[in-house]
């Protein structure tokens, strides 16, 4: 088990609880009480510590890497039933996004997202869940593919953003996430983003607009990253804390200003800690979502969509 800086307390009574049963296994004493004392001590412990983390640290939970990613998320709420379609049919296929049809529950569903990788080989495989252009590409071709068969999009969202190389740019970055942000708005399926990692930049907001958006309890949605901000503002990486605050980004925040639509409760620990836990509460929550969003004709899905970004921010008119 990897533990985080703020966890450490909870690491501790691991130590003491895996002393404590090696004791009973090799004396004989009855150490039980003592088990299920220390058992209950580490699940206060947790619940006192998660109930109180800093915007900081749920940035640092969203990026745990024993956190599930996006492959394993399609795996699981299909069965193992989630076939990817690969290629943008114009430059390349991007590994940092994925997608293809999957079975859930009986009903074909289009699933799309950012995959990081789970280890170091695969997580440069992967470009470490930053798409290039292509992928932007690629996840707008299968969103017209679905929209073509009346299947319903499942967008799931964990990025450090888009790749931004000279290459990337060169090829039209900017355009591809423009494009897909002005198609989504009027695609005639329904579509559910749900933030389940990082969510940062025009790297998530490129497959972010639906007609619901959801956020994972310990994940952050912004325009950049606390490093970065920091970095820009004051000029070096010390300030990351203070950034992650100013910003406002997690999933509470984005709640309270009426930028997401619902937040998804984690195991206690986080996702990382009972993924089969997190599966079954998300796969609950795609299913009651589709079934209202079913109901409504798709223009007026449409008309609810552009509506709800319209009325995001501030503005003057003049």
């Amino acid at each position: 088990m990897l533990l985080l800086e703020f966890e450490k307390p909870i690491g501790k009574l691991h130590e003491q609880l895996e002393k404590a049963i090696e004791i009973g296994q090799d004396t004989g004493i009855d150490v039980s009480k003592t088990v299920e004392d220390l058992k209950k001590k580490i699940i206060s412990t947790q619940k006192k510590i998660y109930s109180n983390l800093t915007s900081w640290e749920r940035v640092q939970v969203s990026r745990h890497p024993e956190r599930p990613y996006t492959l394993s998320y399609f795996q699981e709420l299909t069965n193992n039933d989630f076939i990817e379609l690969h290629g943008d049919r114009g430059v390349k296929d991007d590994k940092a996004m994925i997608g293809g049809f999957g079975n859930l529950d009986g009903q074909t569903v289009m699933f799309i997202g950012q995959q990081k990788g789970i280890n170091t080989k695969m997580r440069q495989y992967r470009n470490f869940g930053m798409a290039n252009p292509e992928g932007y590409r690629k996840a707008l071709r299968l969103m017209k593919l679905a929209e073509k068969f009346n299947k319903p999009i499942v967008t799931l969202i964990d990025t450090p953003g888009a790749f931004p190389g000279l290459e990337a740019e060169e090829r039209g970055q900017g355009e591809a996430i423009a494009r897909n942000i002005y198609e989504m708005f009027n695609l005639k399926v329904p579509v559910i983003c749900i933030i389940i990692g990082e969510g940062a930049s025009g790297g998530a907001i490129g497959i972010g607009v639906g007609d619901k958006v959801f956020m994972l309890e310990n994940t952050w949605y912004s325009v950049i990253s606390p490093e970065s901000c920091s970095s820009i503002l004051w000029r070096s990486w010390e300030y990351k804390q203070t950034a992650a605050e100013a910003l406002k980004l997690t999933a509470n925040d984005m709640f309270e200003q009426k930028l997401i639509d619902g937040i998804i409760k984690e195991p206690l620990g986080g996702a990382h800690n009972n993924p089969e836990e997190i599966y079954k509460t998300v796969k609950k929550v795609i299913l009651e979502n589709l079934a209202e969003l079913k109901k409504i004709s798709p223009q007026n899905r449409i008309n609810a969509r552009i509506e709800k970004y319209s009325n995001m921010g501030v503005y003057n008119e003049s």
